[in-house]
């Protein structure tokens, strides 16, 4: 369950991109071809309903950006400015990453549940009752989007969900650092499915020495003549 839950973030992503894409192109195809007066093709093409694919972009984009936020925090792409932290003793700045990690996750899992309030306030707890037979009472049953006409509770759930699986990637990545000290780091420079082992040995890694981004207690700052170690790197 857990692997499926660590590649969760690219599957949706990639898959609503890839989705979003088609539907973008497809619709601006169909409307320089619309213009075209070509016998027979120009009917059938203005027969042809696309009113509904900027709505659905949008609500594409709106998940793949919360979900997003979820895959930064697990793979520490998301920009953090650490100054005064990274110049703290190793203990001391231990116990911030650590507060600084709960926080987060604190406050996505606030977000979390206000959204999840919000969603079943907005008709998810009238659609739900509605399946399984209940009696819904005076329970509103929502609103939908203009024009794809699907309840807006089903958009607006991307808020529960994307906030509580970067609330679940805070905890993970906490209890990664607790057991091991280190923090999730991005390569900027790597490429997927290029081995770090063939590249030249003077390569430049994805350099933090400049104090502008969390350094996790594996790593170690260079001294003035240049000379040090990343640690991990060595």
């Amino acid at each position: 369950m857990l692997k499926i839950l660590d590649h969760i973030e690219e599957w949706l992503i990639t898959f609503l991109m890839g989705v979003a894409t088609i539907i973008i192109f497809a619709s601006v195809v169909h409307r320089y071809g619309s213009g075209l007066a070509i016998p027979g093709l120009q009917d059938w093409l203005l027969s042809l309903h696309f009113g509904w694919a900027q709505e659905l972009c949008i609500i594409m984009f709106v998940w793949m950006a919360k979900f997003g936020a979820a895959y930064g925090v697990r793979t520490g792409i998301h920009v953090g400015v650490d100054v005064l932290i990274n110049r703290l003793s190793a203990p001391n700045r231990a116990r911030f990453v650590v507060i600084g990690l709960g926080a987060g996750a604190l406050f996505t899992g606030i977000v979390g549940t206000l959204g999840l309030t919000f969603v079943l306030e907005n008709g998810a707890h009238y659609q739900f009752l509605t399946w399984f037979g209940m009696d819904t009472g005076d329970l509103y049953e929502g609103p939908t989007t203009p024009d794809l006409e699907w309840p807006t509770w089903i958009v607006y759930s991307a808020i529960p969900l994307g906030s509580y699986l970067m609330c679940f990637r805070f905890l993970q990545v906490m209890a990664a650092f607790l057991r091991t000290g280190e923090l999730p780091t991005h390569d900027h420079g790597h490429v997927e499915g290029i081995d770090e082992e063939h590249l030249p040995v003077d390569a430049n890694y994805y350099d933090m020495d400049d104090n502008l981004h969390p350094h996790d207690l594996k790593h170690k700052q260079l001294g003035k003549n240049g000379n040090g170690a990343r640690g991990d790197k060595q």
